[in-house]
């Protein structure tokens, strides 16, 4: 955005000041400001400050150096990453997994019930063929329990979060 914002500042210069050469003046001036900023945040405060957690730093450097050789010479260094919860992330997937595979039984009865209505048979429910209505009555309740499993838990994952 700075770079964009120059770029802008660049062609407006030129259009009000055809002769004037920003990049010359940057640089012509970029010392001095350099310098001033720098005089600015110099203060004996700072430098004492640096000067203590410096000194803090070297007293502390060899106890702490050993510490790391001895426990890589013992093969008891060990580096430690809380990156992700890893338990957490493999049960959302495996959550996400099961309502899909779910999911694709619950479409694979409905495919197979509307094929079967087209089949002629003795047995009939409802004047329909009584192998498809099934199947059909098999996909309602299992798509039902679906969805009302997976409320349930999104409920009760809510309230543990507030809680």
């Amino acid at each position: 955005m700075i770079g964009k914002t120059l770029l802008n500042l660049d062609e407006i210069g030129l259009t009000l000041a055809p002769r004037f050469d920003a990049n010359a003046a940057v640089r012509r001036h970029a010392a001095d400001i350099t310098h001033e900023q720098v005089l600015r945040d110099f203060s004996i405060g700072s430098v004492f400050s640096t000067a203590v957690e410096l000194k803090n730093f070297v007293q502390h450097l060899p106890g702490r150096v050993n510490r790391i050789l001895d426990r890589l010479a013992d093969n008891e260094f060990e580096v430690k990453v809380d990156a992700i919860d890893e338990a957490h992330l493999m049960e959302g997937l495996q959550k996400v997994a099961n309502r899909i595979a779910t999911g694709l039984v619950l479409a694979a009865l409905i495919v197979g019930a509307a094929l079967l209505m087209r089949v002629e048979t003795s047995f009939r429910l409802f004047g329909y063929p009584g192998l498809a209505i099934l199947l059909f009555l098999a996909a309602a309740i299992g798509g039902t329990w679906l969805v009302g499993t997976i409320l349930i838990n999104d409920i009760r994952a809510r309230h543990k979060l507030r809680h």
